[in-house]
């Protein structure tokens, strides 16, 4: 006997036009009914576009006619009457400005071990520095490190309203899924866990009055990126890159991303830019400046470079980032000028 999950499950062939996603993990689906060898659903869309209709209607009748044993197909969709025409925004229209919260800025990077989550830790330390209210949400569900980096190691409270009231350090509140792990318990979940986590990890946190909430992403281009993108409206993103060209290639792939969902680049930092020995010789381990050019051939803010420092690293481990330990020193300047060319882009 046909199910709701077979009709679901056959509906996930048709990806929204323009997007690598399908139907049903937009959360499109409102209505399945089987009976007889008849299939009915009822999906509502966030767009008034004719076009991105029709084709998501004939794409999912053709989807569901191959079912073994339909032998009738009825597909209802409903558009929201007056909504924009198409656009690669169309899936997020639903997105909620969290209330309190004035900027909401991603920090991303195309692959691991750029120093992505050091850099949002001390962005947010530097942004603290400058005045603002910040929040920094670690949205690796898999490899969270932001508890160390700002030397957190407690559980989330509950307030009247079941709200997680987020911990803070050094001015920061902050949340992430190392708080609510035992140990080195791992995370082992799929796209949907992954996504259902981000949603709540913005709306239900009482993250209260905040100029910035930053938030570190994982790196690549998946489910955690797109469902962020998809539950609050970002007012930018920062790409976060080493000089050499492997790392260079897989920003432009981050870039493209932002693009995709219409968010805008507020700018490309490069980090481990250079190396000043102890004899006082420059080295420039891997390379130095592709940051700075390829901010320039994608017409994006350069905001700026942080050479390699043992300080920053022994910092980080010691989970008082160098901004906070030290804020008039090299290192801890690097990252303020990165947090006042953010602040200044966003003014």
């Amino acid at each position: 006997m046909l199910t709701e999950e077979d009709v679901k499950n056959a509906l996930r062939s048709v990806k929204y036009p323009g997007f690598s996603r399908d139907i049903v993990s937009f959360g499109l689906i409102k209505q399945v009914a089987t009976k007889n060898g008849a299939v009915s659903v009822s999906m509502e869309l966030t767009t008034g576009s004719p076009e991105i209709v029709s084709q998501i209607k004939t794409a999912s009748e053709q989807a569901l006619r191959a079912l073994p044993g339909v032998n009738a197909v009825y597909v209802d969709v409903k558009a929201q009457p007056g909504a924009q025409a198409a656009s690669p925004q169309s899936p997020w229209s639903q997105q909620q400005k969290v209330p309190g919260i004035r900027r909401v800025v991603a920090v991303a990077s195309g692959k691991g071990g750029v120093g992505k989550s050091t850099l949002s830790v001390n962005l947010a330390c530097g942004l603290k520095h400058l005045g603002e209210k910040v929040g920094l949400l670690d949205c690796d569900i898999y490899g969270p490190s932001i508890p160390l980096m700002m030397g957190v190691n407690q559980r989330p409270t509950v307030n009247d309203e079941e709200k997680l009231v987020p911990p803070s350090n050094h001015g920061v509140r902050l949340m992430s899924m190392g708080f609510l792990l035992e140990g080195d318990q791992p995370v082992i979940w799929r796209g949907p866990m992954i996504m259902k986590t981000i949603q709540q990890f913005v709306g239900a946190v009482a993250w209260g009055e905040l100029d910035f909430l930053l938030v570190d992403l994982p790196p690549g281009t998946g489910d955690a990126q797109l469902s962020l993108c998809q539950t609050v409206p970002l007012d930018g993103g920062v790409i976060v890159t080493t000089p050499q060209e492997a790392s260079l290639g897989v920003v432009r792939k981050g870039i493209a991303m932002f693009q995709k969902v219409n968010v805008p680049i507020l700018g490309i930092v490069e980090n481990m830019s250079y190396f000043i020995a102890p004899g006082g010789q420059r080295v420039e381990i891997f390379g130095h400046g592709g940051g700075r050019a390829e901010a320039e051939r994608q017409n994006v803010p350069f905001l700026g470079e942080v050479p390699i420092f043992t300080e920053i690293r022994e910092a980080g481990d010691r989970g008082v980032p160098i901004v906070v330990v030290d804020s008039s020193s090299p290192p801890a300047q690097a990252f303020i000028k990165i947090a006042e060319g953010l602040k200044a882009g966003l003014s």
